[in-house]
């Protein structure tokens, strides 16, 4: 490779034709056919002859592995494919609902109405117990008791990825989506 100055390439870059600097490479041909063991240089004037970019898509392989295709194409799939996973990775949120102890049981239901529909979209949820003044230094399984009242209603099963715990706001616990049983 000595016709070739070495080339600072940026991490993450496809190195392609004149700056793929190793002796030799796997090469694979435009409709996927094994071209075998080359030398760089005559990868990169046959790439030419066929109209095409020498890229190399596998550089850590022993030759890297480079294929003869045309760029742009390599790009436009190379995006497609970052597209595609992007699309199909599912951020869980975790939402917050706030019940107080003296929260009637038609507003309970409407909360586990709605806990339960985010449960079932697969986000997590954390049930906050809020406690003011003097209703913080209640006994603690009286205030398990007004979270488990709203823990019955909620329709679609879930585990208990927290257990309660005492919060600055009150009595806190973490809800995820279950297995069904």
């Amino acid at each position: 490779m000595s016709d070739y100055p070495p080339q600072k390439i940026p991490a993450g870059r496809t190195r392609l034709n004149k700056e793929i600097r190793v002796p030799e490479v796997r090469v694979i041909g435009p409709e996927g056919e094994n071209f075998g063991v080359m030398d760089t240089l005559e990868a990169v004037r046959k790439a030419h002859e066929l109209g095409f970019d020498l890229i190399e898509v596998s550089p850590n392989a022993v030759p890297p592995v480079a294929r003869i295709t045309d760029y742009g194409k390599y790009q436009y799939e190379q995006s497609k494919k970052q597209r595609d996973v992007k699309s199909k990775a599912h951020t869980t949120e975790t939402k917050v609902v706030q019940v107080k102890i003296g929260t009637g049981d038609h507003d309970l239901a409407l909360k586990a109405k709605r806990i339960s529909a985010w449960l079932s979209e697969g986000h997590r949820v954390k049930l906050d117990l809020f406690l003011a003044g003097r209703a913080k230094y209640m006994k603690e399984e009286f205030l398990k008791e007004r979270l488990d009242r709203i823990l019955v209603l909620i329709s679609v099963p879930y585990r208990i990825a927290d257990p309660a715990k005492k919060s600055p706001k009150g009595l806190s616990l973490v809800l995820e989506k279950g297995k069904q049983v």
